[in-house]
């Protein structure tokens, strides 16, 4: 395993992120396998395991304390989360701080984080009612959070600011980075912000919610032509090896075989060179015709009709790419209510993306594809009758 030199500990390069465990056919985590990958993860010398109050609805902190009860206290490092971007009156950082603590079963977190600080949120954190970064910074103080930092999705400038008023207590920073976003999202900025002013950059989404996991067989043959021995996901990973100011890489893995495949890749530094840089942007740049969704699921927090935002972008992509009556039956299926044209148009899913997805516009132009390419009279039916509603 890779380490990098974080203060006065080695961290695991590979840090187990606790956003998409693996599942049950009930949507509950499957406890036995995440077990397994815990297990698996400590045993092959990965050391930093992330979570947060939302991850699969509080349940992921809840399993994560007991997978972890097994092994001493002091050989692995827990990080977790104050939700501040989806504050309620309910979440004083008093009380969510101690309810965390209760339910992983520990006295201190290693490392904790305001969570996605960016420019719909930054009022909330910053807001002297809340207290929420006086909080923190208390509790930093005291020995019960070992190392403050941040997530973020804001803009550079608003990062920037941000640092200039807490950047004395902030010691570490979370930003989506991968090949795609170095330029999509303005990460080459955000990397750079970050090392002059000699803040370390955690790594989220390396492999952009799976898209850059596997691609059409051209391009696939071609990476295997450079590498014979890696995997497609590697490529992303190895990317990322290059940067010496990244200190932690996370990945969200659901099952075992996935977690295998990366431990092999963190067993040891492989950068990419310049020639295999080039082809990854050219890569990059072949992608970015799709709605760079990367499955967060922040969005259906406050969709008041519940809808499944981040598959039909999905499927959106899909079709975007191979237009397939098969991609989009599943639509067919879904409950009355509950398909992309029964979007009302609200703006509150756009509002509280990461990646500022104009989300209704997508679901109309799905709707429009889906309609489009189908005869099926109940799917129009339906349609018709949604937006009959939505003009009332």
């Amino acid at each position: 395993m890779i380490y990098r030199r974080f203060e006065d500990i080695d961290l695991s390069l590979l840090g187990f992120g606790c956003m998409r465990l693996p599942l049950n056919p009930d949507k509950s985590i499957d406890t036995a396998e995440f077990q397994k990958m815990v297990d698996y993860a400590i045993g092959h010398g990965i050391n930093y395991f992330d979570t947060a109050q939302p991850y699969h609805d509080g349940n992921s902190q809840i399993e994560l304390g007991k997978a972890l009860k097994k092994y001493p206290r002091n050989s692995y490092y827990i990080a977790t989360k104050y939700p501040g971007h989806q504050i309620r009156s309910s979440y004083d950082p008093a009380e969510v701080f101690e309810n965390q603590l209760k339910a992983m079963e520990v006295d201190y977190f290693d490392f904790y984080l305001l969570h996605n600080v960016y420019e719909n949120s930054i009022g909330v954190y910053e807001d002297p009612k809340w207290g929420i970064i006086d909080y923190f910074i208390e509790q930093k103080h005291k020995g019960r959070i070992r190392h403050l930092g941040f997530s973020t999705h804001a803009r550079p400038a608003t990062i920037d600011g941000f640092l200039d008023r807490y950047g004395d207590e902030l010691e570490f920073c979370q930003i989506q980075l991968n090949y795609l976003d170095w330029s999509l999202q303005d990460a080459k900025e955000k990397y750079e912000i970050l090392t002059t002013r000699g803040i370390p950059v955690w790594v989220m989404e390396p492999v952009r919610g799976g898209k850059l996991a596997s691609f059409a067989e051209g391009i696939t043959k071609k990476l295997r032509g450079y590498r014979p021995d890696e995997s497609t996901p590697a490529w992303a990973f190895r990317y990322l090896q290059r940067l010496d100011n990244v200190h932690m890489i996370l990945s969200g893995m659901s099952n075992i075989e996935q977690m295998k495949d990366n431990v092999k890749t963190f067993e040891e530094l492989k950068p990419l060179n310049e020639e295999e840089t080039g082809y990854i942007y050219e890569v990059a740049e072949s992608l970015k015709s799709s709605v760079p969704c990367t499955g967060c699921s922040y969005c259906m927090e406050g969709c008041p009709m519940g809808l499944e935002i981040p598959h039909f972008i999905s499927t959106y992509n899909d079709l975007k790419v191979t237009p397939t009556v098969n991609v989009s039956m599943w639509i067919e299926f879904l409950e009355e209510g509950k398909k992309p044209w029964d979007c009302i148009g609200c703006g509150q899913c756009s509002s509280i993306c990461p990646q500022g997805i104009a989300v209704p516009e997508v679901l109309k132009e799905l709707s429009d594809i889906v309609s489009g390419m189908t005869s099926w009279h109940d799917i129009s039916k339906a349609r018709e009758e949604a937006e009959k509603r939505n003009r009332k």
